[in-house]
């Protein structure tokens, strides 16, 4: 049976043997003996690394059939257990998160945006109050509290006629013989 096919025993038949799109392409060796040698080399030390990198494409084959088997033998134990893809990519994500919050970098920038937050806070509260301050002293003014008495005045004059029972606004010129008309909608 050639290293494509072997099976690796992993405990189970047939583990080792992969599919057709997981195989390399073998290096051809007829290529290999026509392109020329790097200078320097004799040709038993270019012989000797051929030789070696044949040895080393075998062993990445070998090493894929056996990360195939691994990952083939993983899947039937989360399938046995019942853990679904979805699953598996929750623990990632939650294993890749408690990383990251543990991570140097993201307590640097917790504690700088924690800092910012603080002093954003402490300027907003400092405007409020200046704000608040100056809205009190505008209220205080005597031009405000012209302003409130006329708004205080037809207010009064407005609800004033209404509370006594009468169903006409008092007149601006003074003549208070013309009533309302109903605007009833029905």
């Amino acid at each position: 049976m050639d290293s494509a096919g072997q099976d690796i025993n992993l405990n189970s038949p047939n583990k080792g043997l992969l599919s057709d799109s997981m195989t390399d392409v073998p290096v051809d060796t007829a290529v290999a003996a026509q392109t020329p040698a790097v200078e320097g080399l004799t040709e038993a030390e270019e012989e000797e690394l051929r030789a070696e990198l044949a040895k080393v494409e075998e062993e990445i084959v070998t090493l894929r059939q056996v990360l195939a088997a691994k990952e083939r033998h993983c899947g039937e134990l989360k399938r046995k257990l019942g853990l679904s893809a979805l699953e598996g990519l929750k623990q990632n994500l939650s294993r890749s998160w408690r990383d990251v919050q543990v991570s140097t970098a993201y307590k640097k920038t917790q504690e700088t945006f924690s800092q910012a937050g603080q002093k954003t806070s402490a300027a907003l509260s400092t405007v409020g109050s200046a704000i608040s301050r100056k809205l009190g002293d505008m209220r205080n003014s005597a031009t405000f509290k012209s302003f409130e008495d006329r708004v205080g005045t037809i207010k009064s004059k407005v609800v004033g006629g209404r509370e006594n029972g009468s169903d006409h606004l008092p007149s601006p010129t003074g003549s208070d013989d013309k009533p309302l008309p109903d605007h009833t909608p029905f």
